[in-house]
């Protein structure tokens, strides 16, 4: 009786949407007015000790497990959840607990290839046919997720006033789209570097299949140990900063400001929060170990203090939020097969994990932000004004 007394109080805090809920003594219990955009169902009761552990991660692992069922609108519900100031995403009496992790060279590559080298086949079931998995760029409404995808990657490479034959860095490259697009459509000498065995075999095989040997090099190597005396005209880099760690924030935007010449421009891209940095322990313990986004300001402070200037910075929390939501709707297609592949629990995690992003995109509880950088007086090598970021 108690546990429900306490549930009940945290779920009349936590959402400005009606809900109902059905919890583990079968009685069900409407909260808010009108119709209820979500039903939950408690099949199992949930320990007041472990939800005061960590409220994220005890609820996000009911709802893998299945003791918590959620029928209806999760999106809107989570959306909610983020904006209510006493919801158990801010109650600090329900975040006792933080997941610390290292962030040595060992560490960063154990947590990069914990995620991303799940398998290609996996990703290439739900994402677009670039394999490209960041937040889109949608210029029209009508846009495909293929499209908006290379929209993205034009766009960045346009904001970096590209010439010909000077040399690119691309720091945790992925899949190698934006890499590759570089030296195909631009012809720059393009270096790429990935913790993730499987982008990296990935990006070796594309850069044969499209005869791109002289401008493209793909490395499986941690971004601190590039050579200090190699030195780029252009870097890269796009969600990346989320994986470094708050410690090692400095450092990553020390090595771009090291390995980038007197006059370079850098295009940094990724997940930032205008409120402040934070982490989310349930992300951190089963999707994205050692994650952490940095605030807005906090990434400015650094990029200043490594003697670099910000000549543009532009939000793109819409355009995640449907992101998200276009590699949801694949996914759910797509469901029977990775069931095959891993088990339900695997498919709960993950559907709530890209449509909670979604949510937290949609309440502004997260951003994602384009950091263009130079080195040397603010756009100094650059166009006077935006206009050349937009010219087809």
């Amino acid at each position: 009786m108690f546990e429900k007394k306490f549930f009940d109080e945290i779920i009349k805090h936590s959402f400005k949407v009606p809900v109902e809920v059905t919890y583990w003594d079968n009685k069900t219990k409407k909260y808010g007015n009108g119709n209820p955009i979500a039903h939950l169902i408690f099949h199992k009761k949930i320990l007041i000790k472990d939800l005061k552990h960590n409220a994220s991660i005890t609820l996000g692992e009911a709802y893998m497990n299945g003791d918590l069922e959620i029928e209806g609108d999760l999106e809107n519900l989570l959306a909610s959840a983020y904006v209510a100031e006493n919801s158990f995403f801010h109650n600090q009496k329900l975040i006792q607990y933080l997941p610390h992790f290292s962030h040595s060279e060992k560490e960063s590559m154990h947590d990069i290839q914990e995620h991303y080298d799940i398998g290609n086949d996996f990703y290439r079931l739900w994402l677009d046919s670039t394999m490209t998995y960041s937040c889109a760029y949608f210029e029209k409404p009508t846009d495909s997720l293929y499209q908006a995808q290379e929209n993205k990657i034009n766009h960045i490479l346009k904001k970096l006033d590209l010439k010909p034959n000077l040399k690119l860095l691309d720091i945790g490259c992925g899949w190698g789209t934006l890499m590759l697009t570089a030296a195909k459509n631009y012809h720059v000498r393009v270096v790429g570097v990935t913790l993730s065995q499987e982008q990296y075999d990935y990006v070796n095989q594309q850069i044969k299949r499209l005869g791109l040997e002289d401008y493209a090099e793909v490395r499986l190597q941690d971004y601190r140990k590039i050579p200090a005396t190699e030195m780029f005209d252009y870097i890269t880099s796009v969600g990346m900063f989320e994986h470094v760690g708050k410690d090692n924030l400095e450092e990553y935007f020390k090595t771009v400001s090291d390995h980038l010449v007197e006059g370079g421009n850098a295009l940094i891209h990724g997940i930032t929060r205008q409120q402040g940095g934070a982490v989310n322990g349930w992300i951190d313990k089963w999707i994205f170990p050692g994650g952490y986004v940095p605030g807005l300001s906090e990434n400015i402070d650094h990029i200043i203090n490594q003697q670099m200037q910000v000549a543009d910075v532009e939000m793109l929390r819409r355009h995640y939020q449907r992101t998200l939501e276009e590699w949801n709707r694949n996914f759910e297609k797509v469901i029977p097969e990775v069931t095959k592949m891993f088990d339900e629990k695997f498919v709960r995690m993950w559907s709530l994990y890209l449509q909670a992003c979604a949510a937290s995109f949609k309440a502004g509880n997260i951003d994602v932000v384009q950091y263009l950088i130079t080195k040397g007086p603010s756009g100094e090598t650059l166009p006077m004004t935006r206009a050349y970021m937009y010219n087809k």
